[in-house]
């Protein structure tokens, strides 16, 4: 016969208390590091969104300059829409940061009450 989860040895407050001391530990590293590259990918959206609008103003000179009619109207639109998802995607990954930094802190605060309740002997 298989016992359940209630029936099975060192399954009380203490072990439970234990495992989730040891999953937040598993995961605050991850949390960190996945925070760590949202930034790393804001940063390269600020950059790329700095290039395409360099560029748009280039090709607007440009097309200013040609003594010869280019019409360079639909690709300065193109960078712009570009520009415009690039926006988008920077707004998403903010967001995405946002919540890895309350995860994160969150993480940590429940691990501080564990360690907190362990160590006055709670469980």
């Amino acid at each position: 016969r298989v016992r359940g989860p209630k029936m099975a040895a060192g399954s009380g407050p203490a072990a439970r208390e234990l495992f989730a001391e040891g999953l937040l530990q598993f995961l605050r590293p991850a949390v960190r590091q996945l925070d760590r590259h949202v930034h790393s990918v804001r940063e390269s959206q600020v950059e790329l969104r700095e290039h395409i609008d360099s560029l748009a103003t280039e090709l607007c000179r440009i097309n200013e300059d040609q003594k010869v009619a280019l019409d360079l109207d639909p690709y300065v639109k193109k960078l712009l829409n570009a520009r415009r998802r690039v926006v988008l995607v920077n707004n998403i990954l903010q967001n995405a940061q946002e919540r890895l930094r309350r995860l994160n802190h969150s993480v940590a605060k429940e691990t501080v009450r564990r360690r907190a309740m362990l160590e006055a002997g709670g469980y």
